[in-house]
């Protein structure tokens, strides 16, 4: 008996000490882990500051920092700030750190990416107990990162730094709280935990700050998460009234919308994945395989742990009522395209994150378990399949376009070279034409000018195109501008001057085979810088005397 009396405290003290020694174990294994993926991420993925939605963000924070710049055609470059915080902070840390522009983004993409797969991590951990789950999932959303989500224009994370870079990982981090919340039970007061309670406010704070719209997707998912945690007995019932609730609301706001009239149209039929009658066949697939896997994993674990069923429960009704949502109310013939232009489909990147944490568990703890040489022949083979994917995305720029690299290279996109010739050698306010869809070019790789050459630029029929799609006051401004771009490079000098002289334009950017009597100041294999004649600009008002300077005296 003495015996027993004294060896149970000593053993309930070493299990207690074991309980810590594992826990710590666990995180540091966990931030090793997470670091190590990050750096294979940054090299599978590589980084492209300038490109697509990041040359948007990028010009906007430039223009936070040198108001100067940007004088003409400005409300495509200060628009998208109106609505999120994303500009100001990353000027406030480039004015903070005195570091350049691009060096305070790249330090910011990498820290995006490790804090998703160690969010990744966290959340994995609240439905696996076996360690090779949780890496399976955090390893395989590192080398999944750019995957596309069907029909969105979107990737789970780009590889450059937007908005989203910071409101993805708080996605993540809201769904492992509310998990968290559920292990006291709810009785919705003091044993809901508090901390969980804040993590999850916390999370939708900085997300909404950021992101509004991702953000209020996130919202919906983590009320939903909720319910199936709640209900979890009555699943049918709880799909069923989420997709009813979903699809009263949106027509609750269609009822309400504004009629818009034919310019509109024009615009937003411009944005194809918007409206599912225009997808292709493999969108259609992209949208209905990640719901019928988790369908799938929720019927085989209906007698497993209730989180990883709620979360899997959770993923199929969110998608199932976004798509219900777009294919009843985002249609190009309605009199208003507010659903449309919601893109409820975005909720799929949440869809999307939960069938990748799933599918990589599984095939951490099933197939690849504690054979190192399984796992790196698994992960080299995915990753070596993104990494050609993703140079085929940017085949003419650098895999990884480190801070300063356009300022020292002589063997970059030759579109870039352009841009940074324009931008150390031109006035500041001047306004430079490119063709309208100079973004889709061969080889242009999707640069956007005025995050590279720091001038004004005629609105194009991509990024501005987006943007007038989703703002209805810029539409006027944008058919104007990108009708007056269109085929630029192919048409005659005199049909081009008749094109640009209303807007004063001092600059055309030409294809290098095309045809022109203008002074071409610079030119390479790609693309050449025209002056256009001075008789044959209208200057603007807006134009201040002491910029019209030439470089060299400005500075």
């Amino acid at each position: 008996m003495a015996t027993t009396v004294v060896s149970s405290p000593v053993s309930g003290a070493a299990r207690g000490h074991s309980t810590h020694d594992s826990l710590s174990h666990d995180r540091s294994y966990a931030v090793l882990l997470v670091t190590g993926l990050t750096c294979l991420a940054v090299l599978v993925h590589g980084y492209h500051p300038f490109a697509e939605d990041g040359g948007l963000y990028l010009a906007g924070v430039k223009r936070l920092l040198d108001p100067r710049l940007y004088p003409h055609q400005t409300a495509f470059v200060e628009e998208h700030l109106r609505f999120s915080i994303f500009a100001p902070f990353v000027a406030a840390l480039v004015r903070c750190s005195r570091l350049s522009v691009e060096m305070v983004t790249f330090l910011l993409y990498v820290a995006a990416t490790w804090t998703t797969l160690f969010a990744t991590w966290k959340l994995a951990a609240r439905c696996y107990d076996e360690c090779a789950a949780r890496t399976g999932a955090v390893a395989l959303l590192a080398v999944w990162l750019t995957l596309p989500i069907a029909g969105t224009s979107l990737m789970l994370m780009d590889p450059y730094v937007t908005a989203r870079s910071i409101s993805t990982p708080c996605t993540l981090v809201a769904l492992a709280g509310i998990l968290d919340i559920e292990e006291s039970g709810w009785r919705m007061r003091l044993l809901m935990p508090a901390r969980s309670l804040i993590a999850v406010a916390c999370a939708l704070l900085i997300g909404m700050l950021f992101h509004p719209l991702m953000t209020a997707y996130t919202a919906t998912c983590a009320l939903v998460l909720a319910a199936m945690l709640r209900y979890r007995l009555a699943w049918p019932r709880t799909f069923g009234i989420v997709c009813l609730a979903a699809v009263g609301a949106a027509a609750i706001l269609q009822l309400l919308s504004v009629p818009e009239g034919a310019a509109y149209t024009r615009v937003a039929v411009t944005r194809a994945y918007w409206f599912l009658s225009q997808w292709r066949w493999y969108e259609w697939f992209g949208l209905a395989a990640p719901i019928m896997l988790l369908l799938g994993m929720c019927i085989c674990w209906r007698n497993d742990r209730p989180k990883r069923v709620a979360l899997a429960q959770m993923a199929v009704t969110i998608g199932v009522a976004a798509t219900l949502v777009a294919l009843l109310f985002a249609r190009i013939h309605n009199r208003a395209h507010l659903l449309a232009r919601l893109q409820p489909l975005r909720i799929f990147q949440t869809v999307y994150l939960v069938m990748i944490l799933f599918l990589g568990a599984e095939l951490g703890r099933r197939l690849l378990r504690q054979s190192a040489a399984r796992w790196i022949l698994t992960f080299a083979a995915l990753a070596s399949v993104m990494l050609i994917a993703e140079r085929s995305v940017y085949p003419g720029s650098a895999h990884i376009e480190w801070p300063g690299h356009t300022m020292r290279s002589t063997d970059i996109n030759p579109w870039v070279r352009a841009f940074l010739w324009i931008r150390d050698n031109t006035a500041l306010d001047s306004l430079v034409a490119l063709d309208a869809d100079y973004i889709e070019k061969p080889d242009e790789d999707a640069q956007c000018f005025r995050a590279i050459a720091e001038r004004s630029a005629l609105p194009d029929y991509s990024k501005d195109g987006g943007e007038a799609s989703i703002t209805p006051s810029l539409i006027q401004d944008w058919t104007q501008g990108e009708r007056a771009q269109e085929e630029l490079s192919a048409e005659t000098d005199e049909k081009r001057i008749s094109a640009l002289k209303p807007f004063g334009v001092d600059w055309v950017v030409l294809e290098k085979n095309a045809v022109t009597n203008f002074s071409c100041d610079y030119a390479n294999e790609a693309v050449k810088v025209c002056r256009i004649p001075a008789a044959e600009r209208t200057w603007l008002s807006s134009k201040q005397p002491s910029l019209l300077l030439p470089p060299q005296a400005r500075r």
